[in-house]
């Protein structure tokens, strides 16, 4: 599988040992956003991973920052992006289940190395529930809203 791993400076040894574990398992990984723990904001980062997927360039994402929420907002503002902050293999597995998520946030302050593993190995497993209510939730999802 192809996917963009991205983080900021708080995310990014998270991020780095991910994408090693990651590259270990076979998956083709390409690292974006911070190259260090130096100050590197996380909408970029976010931007970045959004547009690897958008563009097809990968198939889903992992964005780490120190919550997991500031990646999940930026990236969630892009129509076919669905961001999931998760810190539980549960609400992975719904998240790609239910809402069809194609990019997994997690928080590096939040999260243990070895829990941030089993999230994103349980994200990358749990297939999209392809059922109808699922399938119109989602097209909702991605449906562009003018208030």
């Amino acid at each position: 599988m192809k996917l963009a791993v991205g983080a900021d400076h708080a995310g990014f040894d998270l991020a780095s040992s991910l994408a090693d574990w990651l590259r270990g398992l076979g998956h083709e990984v390409v690292q974006l956003g911070a190259t260090s723990t130096e100050r590197y904001d996380y909408p970029d980062a976010s931007d970045l991973v959004a547009c690897h997927i958008l563009g097809g360039q990968a198939d889903l994402g992992v964005l780490v920052c120190g919550t997991g929420i500031g990646v999940s907002i930026r990236a969630n503002r892009y129509p076919g992006v669905r961001a999931a902050e998760c810190t539980s293999t549960t609400m992975a597995e719904l998240a790609r289940g239910h809402n069809h998520a194609n990019v997994l946030c997690l928080g590096s302050r939040i999260l243990s190395p070895d829990e941030a593993k089993q999230i994103t190995a349980r994200f990358l497993e749990s297939p999209e529930d392809p059922g109808d209510r699922h399938v119109k939730r989602v097209g909702k999802l991605d449906a562009e809203r003018v208030c």
